[in-house]
């Protein structure tokens, strides 16, 4: 698969919560790391989502927010992975992040430069990728 989708998360699915319209499906990272998305239910029955399946969950880069400080904070967003800063790509305008996460997979992030300066984003330097559940997008093996 070839896809503009910088996040690119396989992984097993660990549970599927189904509401009235939306079922809300965890995915496990190899390294144990879990990504929560919200689908429709017609998804969840047309790529068979079940506890077991293969998936892979998406995330386009510049759908990642990075944070550097959580002390006393609560987010609505259901995906908060925490990691080290293993590249920061800064350009004029936009900053490319890279996180690692300690399972080994990576997250990558498009924010502004004057964002990353704000936050005193370094290589090595703590981070947490964070992304709501909407803006994951879940496929399976053909």
């Amino acid at each position: 698969m070839k896809i503009s989708a910088r996040n690119q998360f396989s992984g097993t699915v660990g549970a599927v919560k189904a509401g009235a319209v939306n079922s809300e499906v965890e995915l496990v990272l190899p390294g144990g790391e879990r990504i929560v998305a919200v689908v429709t239910n017609e998804s969840v029955t047309g790529l068979g989502l079940k506890a077991g399946a293969a998936a892979v969950a998406l995330v386009k880069a510049s759908s990642v927010l990075v944070m550097t400080d959580s002390a006393g904070l609560r987010l609505s967003a259901r995906n908060c992975l925490a990691g080290t800063v293993k590249s920061l790509n800064l350009g004029p305008v936009n900053a490319e992040v890279t996180i690692a996460l300690a399972g080994g997979t990576e997250v990558h992030a498009t924010i502004t430069h004057g964002a990353a300066a704000e936050l005193g984003l370094q290589q090595g330097g703590a981070a947490t990728a964070v992304f709501k559940a909407p803006s994951v997008i879940l496929g399976v093996p053909a």
